[in-house]
C-alpha cells in the first residue's frame, strides 16, 4: 500500500509518501517538508494567522513535489493521512481540507491522525521496535510521557503542568536575545559553555512524580538576565549550557522513574526536543547503565513531518479503514 501523509498542525507545511504492508514496517518513498522560519523570526515566535495563510500557498505544491520524489503518480497512491488535531486549528483545516479534496477526487479512503500518535510511532519509520515500549514525548507543544501498549492503545503516565520543553526553550532564546526558533541556536551554543556555570531549578511536581514544569526555569533564566544576578559573570554559552543542562536532568528524571515502574527496557525518544544533541547523548547514558536501550528518529524525523503521520495511519488504513470526510480538526485533540 503506498500512503500519502499530510502534516499542517503548526508551522511546517509536510508530504510523504510511505509504503507498506505490514503495520510498524513501512520504506520512506519520500519526505517533503517547507518550514516557516523566515516568516515567524521577526516576530520571536509563530504567528497562527501567518502559518494558515502560507499552508494555502504550499501545501499543494509540497504534495506534488511529495509524490515526484516518490517516483509514483497520484493514481498510485492508495489511501491518505491526514493529521486533524492538536495544533493550530487554521493551519490544521488548510491540511484536513487538501486530504478531503484528494480523497474525495481520487475515491481514497482518508484517516485522520492524531499529532500525538505520530511521534509516537515515528521511531518505527526506521527501527523495528516491539510493544509495549515507553515513549518521551518532548516538544514545542508537549512533553509527556506515554507507554504505547499498541497501535492504537497509548497510556499516557506523565504531562506538562505548563510549559512544554521546547517552548522553554524558545522563550529563554527571546529574552537572551538569540532570536527565533531557540532549540538549536542553544543546543549550538551549550556545546561551547559549561553546564555548571549557573546552578538553575530543577522543578518536581509534588505528588505527581511523572509530570514536568518548565515555568519555573523559564523565569529563572528571565530573572537573571533581568537584574544581573550570576548573568554578568556568565557567557552567553555558559548561560545556554547551564540552562539546558537543567532541561535535560528534569526531562530524565520522570523519564527513567517511568521505565522503572514499567519494567520497559526500550525508551522511544521523539519530537521536536528529540533533535537536542545534550538529551539524546544524556539519556542514552544513563538509560545504558540501567541496561534500557533509547531509540531515536533520525533528526528529520524529530520535528513536524508527515512521513510519522503516514505510518501512524497506516495500521487503519490497512485494515480497511476510513473516517467520513466531515470530519473536522480540532486543536485540543486529545489522544
Amino acid at each position: 500500500m503506498l500512503i500519502l501523509g499530510i502534516e499542517t498542525s503548526c508551522d511546517d507545511a509536510a508530504a510523504a509518501v510511505l509504503e507498506t504492508s505490514t503495520p510498524g514496517l513501512a520504506t520512506i518513498r519520500s519526505s517533503v517538508i517547507a518550514n516557516q522560519d523566515e516568516v515567524h523570526r521577526r516576530y520571536g515566535g509563530i504567528v497562527p494567522e501567518l502559518a494558515s495563510r502560507n499552508h494555502v500557498k504550499t501545501i499543494m505544491p509540497v504534495v506534488h513535489y511529495a509524490i515526484e520524489r516518490a517516483g509514483v503518480t497520484l493514481g498510485d497512491i492508495d489511501g491518505v493521512a491526514v493529521t486533524s488535531g492538536p495544533g493550530l486549528v487554521g493551519s490544521l483545516l488548510v491540511g484536513l481540507m487538501c486530504a478531503k479534496g484528494l480523497a474525495q477526487s481520487r475515491g481514497l479512503p482518508m484517516v485522520a491522525v492524531n499529532h500525538i500518535e505520530g511521534h509516537l510511532l515515528a521511531p518505527m519509520l526506521e527501527h523495528r521496535l516491539t510493544m509495549p515500549y515507553l515513549a518521551l514525548v518532548v516538544s514545542g507543544g508537549h512533553t509527556e510521557i506515554f507507554v504505547v501498549e499498541d497501535f492504537g492503545r497509548y497510556r499516557r503516565l506523565g504531562r506538562t503542568r505548563d510549559d512544554a520543553a521546547g517552548e522553554a526553550f524558545d522563550k529563554v532564546a527571546k529574552v537572551m536575545g538569540l532570536g527565533y526558533p531557540g532549540g538549536k541556536v542553544i543546543d549550538d551554543l551549550a556545546r561551547e559553555g559549561n553546564t555548571k556555570a549557573i546552578r538553575f531549578p530543577r522543578a518536581r511536581v509534588r505528588g505527581a512524580p511523572l509530570d514536568f514544569s518548565f515555568s519555573g526555569i523559564k523565569t529563572a533564566v528571565a530573572t537573571m538576565l533581568r537584574d544581573g544576578d550570576g548573568a554578568k559573570a556568565a557567557s552567553t554559552q555558559d548561560l545556554a549550557a547551564s540552562f539546558q543542562e537543567a532541561v535535560v536532568d528534569m526531562l530524565i528524571a520522570p523519564t527513567l522513574k517511568a521505565a522503572r515502574e514499567t519494567g520497559s527496557a526500550t525508551i522511544a525518544l521523539t519530537g521536536g526536543v528529540a533533535a537536542n544533541s545534550r538529551l539524546r547523548s544524556r539519556l542514552a547514558e544513563v538509560a545504558h547503565e540501567e541496561r534500557r536501550t533509547v531509540v531515536a528518529p533520525a533528526l528529520r524525523y524529530c520535528t513536524d513531518n508527515a512521513a510519522m503521520i503516514a505510518i501512524a495511519g497506516s495500521y487503519r488504513l490497512l485494515r480497511g479503514e476510513h473516517d467520513p470526510l466531515d470530519i473536522d480538526a480540532r486543536a485540543n485533540l486529545a489522544l
